[in-house]
């Protein structure tokens, strides 16, 4: 069975530091575009940082450029987020998401077949 988990969630003062990692397992993770929806309280979902395992692309939303980045450790199924200098509005369940076909520039949640089950992220003083 195709599955992705997430963990590294949690809490953390604005300015701090938080990494998410995306283990995927039950499928063949070659060619996949892979990353980061997030989705705040009344807001829709967005994405936020993609990559192609291949490693030919990368993607970041505007809003995160500069302070994330996304990378995936060789040889593994593993796929991490740095978030550097977070902000409070940076707080969201944060969902990774992995599709052999779908775009990655820019991302479209739709577009997306397999999910994890999200890992809250909350930056609050």
């Amino acid at each position: 069975e195709a599955q992705l988990v997430e963990s590294g969630g949690g809490l953390v003062q604005p300015g701090g530091s938080l990494r998410l990692t995306c283990e995927a397992s039950g499928f063949i993770f070659h060619r996949y575009a892979v990353g980061w929806f997030r989705q705040a309280p009344g807001k829709d979902r967005e994405g936020v940082a993609f990559l192609a395992t291949d490693g030919m692309y990368t993607y970041y939303s505007e809003s995160v450029e500069g302070r994330f980045t996304i990378s995936i450790e060789p040889g593994k199924r593993t796929v991490h987020l740095q978030m550097d200098n977070l902000k409070p509005e940076d707080t969201a369940i944060y969902y990774c998401a992995a599709d052999a076909y779908a775009e990655i520039d820019p991302p479209t949640p739709a577009q997306y077949d397999l999910w994890g089950q999200g890992t809250q992220v909350t930056v609050s003083s």
